[in-house]
C-alpha cells in the first residue's frame, strides 16, 4: 500500500470539521421540566395517561433541540456556518477568540454587517475576515466550543483553496 496516499487521506481527515452547536445541559436540564407540568396538566383525566404524554412531551421537545442545533463544519475547502457557506479562497487569517474578547466580539465589538452565528453558553469564537470585495459582510463570527480546530481548519481549508 502507498504509504504517500496514507499520508493524503490522513491529512485530509484532519482537515475536515464538524461541530453541533447543541444547547448547554442547563437548557436540556429545562427541558425535563416538561414531564411532570405535562403530568399535572392531565392528571385530572388520568395520571397514567398525563405521566406517559409529559414524559413523551419532554423527549420530544429534547430531541428537537439537539436535532435541530446549527451545524459548523470545514469540508474540503469550503465553511459551513448555520445555513450559509463560503469557499476558503475568500477567507482571511482565522481569530480565536475566547473569555473577554470572544463576548467582546460577540456584543459591543459585532459590526452589524458581519454574518454571526451565535449560540449563548458556548464561551469560545472565531472572526473570519472575508476578502471577496463583493461581499457586503466584512467578517463571519461563529460561536465554537474549540476555537483552536476550527481556526486550524480554516486555515488548512484556505491552503487547499489557493494551490
Amino acid at each position: 500500500m502507498d504509504t504517500s496516499t496514507d499520508s493524503v487521506t490522513q491529512t485530509r481527515l484532519m482537515q475536515n470539521y464538524r461541530e453541533r452547536l447543541t444547547p448547554s445541559l442547563w437548557a436540556f436540564g429545562a427541558a425535563t421540566v416538561l414531564a411532570p407540568m405535562g403530568a399535572l396538566v392531565l392528571a385530572p383525566f388520568d395520571s397514567t395517561i398525563g405521566l406517559i404524554a409529559g414524559t413523551a412531551l419532554a423527549l420530544l421537545v429534547i430531541l428537537a433541540m439537539a436535532g435541530f442545533a446549527t451545524t459548523i463544519s470545514v469540508q474540503g475547502t469550503t465553511l459551513r456556518a448555520g445555513r450559509a457557506h463560503i469557499d476558503a479562497k475568500w477567507l482571511g487569517t482565522p481569530e480565536q477568540l475566547t473569555g473577554e474578547d470572544a463576548r467582546n466580539a460577540r456584543g459591543v465589538g459585532l459590526d452589524h454587517r458581519a454574518w454571526h452565528v451565535i449560540r449563548s453558553g458556548i464561551d469560545g469564537a472565531v472572526r473570519v475576515p472575508i476578502t471577496d470585495p463583493d461581499d457586503p459582510a466584512p467578517y463571519w463570527i461563529i460561536s465554537t466550543r474549540t476555537p483552536d480546530r476550527l481556526a486550524a481548519a480554516i486555515q488548512n481549508a484556505r491552503r487547499d483553496a489557493s494551490n
